[in-house]
């Protein structure tokens, strides 16, 4: 099976070509044609098998119309993970798969500056990839 298989639009086929992706592998070929279709998904499989694409490129094809709201660029989907490591991975994966679309990816956690995360949200970011904060010790 090949990508243009899945349905996946050109532009994305396009950057997954560029990072080296030639097949979609099994959590791939299960993954993204329901979630093209809308449906809800969980999906398990170990590690390095591709999972962040499986979920990033039809979340990426959903969004690859232009909104036409006037103002500012709307949060159009949250990805949340449980360390920043893996938030920046995810971010990371999110802006090469999107490389040819026009959508913003963030990457929000704390232990750092604040402020250009929140200017950046200013600004307008379609998808923001977030860790949630770890409780100070007492």
């Amino acid at each position: 099976m090949q990508f243009n298989e899945l349905n996946i639009i050109a532009p994305i086929q396009r950057a997954l070509a560029a990072q080296g992706y030639l097949k979609p592998t099994p959590i791939q070929t299960e993954a993204i044609p329901p979630l093209l279709a809308g449906a809800d998904l969980l999906g398990c499989a170990q590690t390095g098998t591709g999972k962040t694409a499986a979920f990033a490129v039809p979340i990426l094809q959903s969004l690859a119309k232009p909104v036409s709201a006037a103002g500012k660029r709307p949060v159009r989907a949250l990805v949340v993970a449980p360390t920043r490591e893996l938030a920046t991975q995810i971010g990371d994966c999110f802006v090469a798969y999107g490389v040819n679309l026009t959508l913003r990816t963030l990457v929000i956690f704390g232990g750092v500056g604040q402020t250009p995360q929140t200017k950046a949200l200013e600004k307008g970011v379609d998808i923001p990839v977030a860790t949630p904060g770890r409780p100070k010790k007492r």
